[in-house]
């Protein structure tokens, strides 16, 4: 089992920033993916970047390319999600996921967080 815990949600204005955190703990993940993913109120949860822990290998959405950046901390176990020059659109709850096999959708993660509410307005 793993255990996944999302912090650092809130209220932004537009072209503003925050960080997201995912620690994670419980079982050793080193070989695994671990990946965002955000779901806006009436609408399906969507793929926003993915790192593989033990390569650091990233991978982003288009929608967020060049304005946020995936990274992890191997010895705290944690994953984070730098989010730059927000939008309205990002408006949405934010979950961490882990699993073997990673990727864009949501069938390739095991393991998921809460989530964390991130709301761009101004």
């Amino acid at each position: 089992q793993v255990q996944l815990v999302e912090s650092g949600g809130g209220l932004v204005q537009p072209g503003g920033s925050l960080r997201l955190s995912c620690v994670a703990s419980g079982r050793t993940f080193s070989m695994w993916s671990m990946g965002w993913f955000r779901q806006a109120p009436g609408k399906e949860r969507e793929f926003v970047a993915r790192i593989r822990w033990n390569t650091g290998t990233t991978y982003y959405a288009d929608s967020v390319k060049g304005r946020f950046t995936i990274s992890r901390d191997n010895a705290k176990n944690t994953m984070y999600l730098q989010m730059n020059r927000l939008k309205p659109e990002d408006t949405a709850v934010y979950y961490c996921a882990t699993g073997r096999i990673g990727g864009t959708t949501a069938i390739g993660y095991t393991y998921w967080g809460q989530g964390t509410q991130v709301t761009v307005s101004s």
